[in-house]
């Protein structure tokens, strides 16, 4: 399996490892069938994501798309960070495998997960926010190589 040279940065020095203590919103999705689980952190000040941290336990994808998410996010809106999507990340990430797509996958919904985390605890509604899963593979189905 082929991993580009942004990837390997990323789960060799990972961005943003941690937890953010009295975080705005706390997002966390797993796939049980690969046993990747991601917690994503946000901090968030007047509408603008001041900073992103994140937990994941999972292969060396799950652990750069984590971190490049939470890169794209830090100082955007919360309407710019929803148009952070697994395909912005694997772009920025100069790809993935396709056996890996999903970790992206799983980056996009932690990240929107604690978006709506936020937005519950605040009383408002995120324009285009759709209610989180617990569980990425009740969307998107991967075949295993």
């Amino acid at each position: 399996m082929e991993y580009s040279a942004k990837v390997m940065d990323h789960f060799m020095n990972p961005r943003n490892v941690g937890e953010i203590e009295d975080a705005s919103g706390v997002g966390t999705v797993g796939n049980a069938k690969c046993g990747d689980i991601m917690k994503v952190y946000l901090q968030i000040e007047d509408g603008v994501i001041q900073d992103a941290k994140f937990k994941t336990f999972g292969c060396g994808a799950a652990v750069a798309t984590s971190s490049m998410a939470t890169e794209l996010v830090k100082g955007k809106t919360i309407q710019q960070a929803l148009e952070v999507t697994n395909k912005a990340v694997m772009e920025a990430l100069d790809g993935l495998p396709p056996v890996k797509v999903h970790c992206s996958c799983l980056a996009e919904e932690a990240l929107h997960a604690a978006l709506w985390d936020y937005a519950e605890k605040n009383h408002i509604v995120i324009e285009g926010l759709k209610k989180p899963v617990n569980d990425i593979d009740e969307l998107h189905h991967h075949t295993e190589e």
